[in-house]
């Protein structure tokens, strides 16, 4: 076949893959509308229902709302004097409830003193408070993940914003900690990070398979393999290096990976990075109109078979726009994507979003926290419902 016809064949076979893609129908539900702030969410079954919960690190408060009523109960409150800033929550010992993680004493400014790590031990009625228990630390505690080794043991990966003493997100290293679980008084954290690694601004991460990560750093997005008995680790090499602030992994239509980020960290660009035959990363800047890029997932929301990109934002001042977007492949391998649904229009300041099936009709909802519009809400995803 001649390249002139052949390139008119992928033309069509990419135009008829985009019209074929199901329109996004969300119907927003608001759980909340009184939050400080909605540093970070998790979804877990919090109370052994069967069902996903919501879980909030708000400023001053860590709670969790039941589902399906999304009655609010209050887990913690005023941990440090300062804010709280993330959490993490997952079944650990296969009791059929979440165990729980927050990091508190938020302050990015504060590159020696700030900082700090719970534990939540629940109580026999989880609807009431839950007991802290701290755990040693880095400054500026930022992120966290439950992570598994290869032989399936538990670890709780806490990423700092910066390293200690950094000024200008210079200096130091970023101290990657990880905490065995279940976790003694004795233990000490171990480095996730090869003690050689020296990266700064670490925003966010994301655990790809376990025991591996992409980390976004300063210095581009890095991958990691967490190693087994003895907790060697590994910095496999960097898949990117533009400054990143946010990170996730995908899969396109002909199931190939993608990586996609917001760069630069809480910047205006969403970014897709695709592979080649040779591995080489391809970037692809797929809007570069955001306000405070802030928040990024990846699914399959339109029941394709395949990721989407969800992103959202939530805008440097008063009066900026601010909201949730969804991104879907136009071509099989992921080279070209589209804006494919608005999901939120400036009713969400997009502090974070997770993804999950909260109804189990085998949708994933899009459920988002809103800095400056200080709301929890689930999008029901109805894409497909008659």
């Amino acid at each position: 076949m001649k390249l002139r016809a052949l390139l008119a064949v992928l033309a069509g076979t990419s135009s008829a893959f985009a019209a074929d893609l199901p329109a996004l129908r969300v119907r927003p539900q608001t759980i909340d509308p009184k939050i400080q702030i909605g540093y970070g969410l998790a979804v877990a079954d919090v109370d052994g229902d069967g069902k996903a919960d919501i879980l909030l690190a708000d400023a001053k408060q860590i709670v969790w709302y039941r589902n399906p009523t999304w009655e609010k109960f209050v887990m913690a409150e005023n941990l440090t004097p300062k804010d709280n800033v993330c959490i993490a929550a997952r079944d650990l010992d296969g009791d059929g409830k979440c165990e729980v993680a927050v990091g508190a004493e938020w302050n990015p400014g504060d590159t020696v003193n700030s900082g700090a790590i719970f534990l939540l031990e629940a109580p026999a009625d989880r609807t009431q408070r839950w007991t802290p228990v701290r755990l040693p630390h880095e400054p500026t505690t930022h992120r966290m993940h439950w992570m598994q080794r290869r032989n399936q043991k538990w670890f709780l990966a806490v990423l700092p914003l910066h390293g200690r003493g950094n000024k200008n997100n210079a200096g130091e290293g970023v101290k990657f900690l990880g905490y065995d679980w279940p976790w003694k008084e004795s233990n000490q954290p171990f480095s996730i990070f090869d003690e050689t690694t020296a990266v700064h601004a670490t925003h966010n991460f994301e655990v790809v398979r376990f025991p591996e990560a992409l980390v976004a750093t300063q210095e581009g997005i890095k991958r990691i393999t967490i190693h087994d008995s003895d907790w060697n680790h590994s910095l496999v090499g960097p898949v990117t290096t533009a400054p990143a602030g946010e990170v996730r992994a995908g899969r396109a239509p002909d199931r190939s990976k993608f990586t996609v980020t917001i760069e630069p960290m809480h910047g205006n660009q969403l970014v897709h990075y695709g592979s080649d035959i040779l591995h080489t990363s391809k970037r692809t800047v797929l809007d570069e109109s955001l306000l405070q890029g802030h928040a990024l997932a990846t699914g399959d929301l339109l029941g394709v078979g395949s990721d989407q990109i969800v992103v959202g934002w939530r805008g440097n001042k008063p009066g900026d726009k601010v909201g949730l977007k969804l991104y879907a492949a136009t071509k099989p391998d992921g080279s070209a994507w589209t804006m494919h649904a608005l999901i939120d229009d400036n009713t969400m300041a997009c502090e974070d979003l997770k993804l999950a099936d909260l109804n189990g009709d085998g949708r994933l909802d899009v459920i988002a926290a809103g800095r400056a519009t200080k709301n929890v809400v689930i999008y029901w995803n109805e894409t497909g419902a008659k």
